[in-house]
């Protein structure tokens, strides 16, 4: 039987990490515009440091569980990821990455994409091990908190690991709107 450890728990701000790249000729399909394989290899490891920060363990990436290209970035273009954790399950996290990209001709810049990912960590033979608690302290911070559990709910309902009774966040959603 595993014991539980004590553990305090951390802000997302403590989690916080942030990348910017440049968008290469390598990095772009014929139509001169980002690949999306080489943006969600940098989400994964934006999201990989922002994991590892909450808990300071080696983590894994247990899902992608929603990536939104809204826009394409260009050749030249600067990206920025944001990643932070949105909120923890034992020994999983949720990760919130935001892609922000600068226009090299304008340097206007603006929101194009963002992602969910989650990681597990793990100890030195691969078992995974608890986390600290997440304590949201802003107004969105909140909110993605809030959304995690329902998204984790949806997401063990649809692996047949929760039965759709037992998912009072998303009871609680339909209800409202009766």
């Amino acid at each position: 039987m595993q014991q539980r450890l004590e553990m305090e728990g951390k802000r997302p701000q403590e989690s916080i990490g942030i990348a910017t790249h440049i968008v290469l000729p390598d990095d772009t399909n014929t139509l001169g515009n980002l690949m999306g394989g080489r943006l969600m290899y940098w989400m994964d490891v934006i999201a990989a440091v922002s994991a590892h920060r909450h808990c300071t363990r080696v983590v894994v990436t247990a899902s992608v569980n929603n990536i939104s290209f809204n826009q394409p970035i260009h050749l030249g273009d600067f990206v920025t990821l944001e990643a932070k954790v949105s909120r923890a399950f034992g020994s999983s996290m949720e990760v919130f990455i935001d892609v922000w990209v600068e226009d090299h001709k304008t340097a206007k810049k603006s929101k194009c994409n963002e992602a969910i990912f989650t990681f597990v960590a793990v100890d030195q033979i691969g078992h995974a091990i608890e986390v600290p608690e997440l304590i949201p302290e802003t107004e969105e911070e909140i909110q993605r908190y809030n959304a995690a559990l329902r998204r984790r709910q949806l997401s063990l309902i649809l692996a047949g690991r929760m039965k759709p009774d037992d998912a009072t966040e998303l009871k609680a959603i339909f209800e409202d709107l009766s």
